[in-house]
């Protein structure tokens, strides 16, 4: 007989699984608490109520991976879950949560070893920066590691890895935790939604013609829409463009399964610099807008976009 047969949940935990399902229906249909959520996590705190649902998944042994992703795209994160549930999110850490501690120590590991590897072959030092070192790691383990003489300078897809490794290194402290959710996050992202990238400036266009087709215009008239920041919104994932209290909140759903989500915040974005936006008749100075805009009012421009989303792409029963 097989254990996990032996450990299949009795009627009390399958009650509190149906309480928690309904819960989180509930709670994604009532906006008045979507509002709360979204002022807790900007002060601090979180709604209990989403609280005590990811505790409940997070007790499931085995976890349910697709669970914790709908909640993940309905609800932002606790802080104090949030690196957990995106180390099973993006497979650092399997489902089965009584291997979670042998798992995170091969993962530590491997992660000693390419380190090691790298050190030997003088690939890296001591005055390496972290996030350089995380990118010859990645490098190495993806077998595109160049040559020892290639003084080039980092291509455009290295770039975009070494602005992601800079936004996590803020978020996450161990090294070992930062390179692993690094690296995952960029395989998972490259591999989930590699095809779909080059189309997300026309799904703005789209959302933009709807929502401020006389902002869109502008963009038109004046060149500005072919020179948007498309490389740091789609490629980066906002990395180096908003700050990672309000970053982190935008991973939450690419990380659950959308890149759509890129899409509502670059609108938003516009939409809060509409104004100054609309008076800049230089593409130039629009690019130099949106690349440098203030840092104080990024939470409000993404629970905003938040909501454009859900908006058009509905409350999601399902990673999307």
């Amino acid at each position: 007989m097989k254990l996990y047969s032996i450990l299949s949940p009795g009627p009390q935990i399958q009650y509190l699984k149906r309480k928690e399902t309904l819960s989180i229906n509930s709670m994604a249909e009532d906006p008045q608490r979507n509002f709360r959520s979204a002022y807790y996590e900007k002060v601090g705190f979180r709604g209990v109520e989403e609280k005590k649902s990811l505790e409940i998944l997070l007790k499931d042994n085995p976890l349910d991976v697709e669970k914790l992703s709908t909640f993940s795209q309905r609800f932002p994160l606790p802080s104090m879950y949030r690196i957990h549930v995106w180390k099973v999110l993006l497979g650092i850490l399997p489902p089965h949560s009584d291997s979670h501690s042998l798992v995170g120590g091969y993962r530590r590991e491997q992660y000693q070893d390419v380190l090691e590897a790298l050190k030997v072959m003088r690939f890296v030092h001591m005055a390496t920066p972290q996030t350089q070192v995380y990118l010859r790691m990645f490098q190495l383990e993806s077998q595109v590691l160049p040559r020892r003489s290639d003084t080039s300078a980092p291509d455009e897809e290295d770039e975009d890895f070494l602005s992601i490794a800079r936004a996590m290194e803020e978020i996450v402290e161990d090294p070992m935790d930062c390179y692993w959710l690094i690296k995952n996050f960029v395989n998972q992202f490259n591999n989930k939604f590699g095809d779909s990238i080059p189309h997300l400036p026309k799904s703005l266009e789209h959302y933009l013609s709807v929502e401020e087709p006389r902002l869109l215009n502008h963009l038109k008239n004046t060149g500005a829409l072919a020179m948007l920041p498309y490389s740091l919104w789609f490629r980066r994932c906002f990395a180096g463009c908003l700050p990672e209290s309000s970053l982190q909140r935008v991973w939450d759903k690419v990380i659950s399964g959308s890149c759509k989500i890129l899409v509502f915040v670059a609108m938003e974005i516009l939409l809060s610099y509409k104004i100054v936006v609309m008076g800049t008749s230089r593409p130039e100075g629009v690019v130099s807008i949106l690349c440098n805009m203030p840092q104080e009012n990024t939470d409000a421009i993404v629970t905003k976009a938040i909501d454009l989303w859900h908006k058009y792409c509905g409350t999601p029963m399902h990673s999307v």
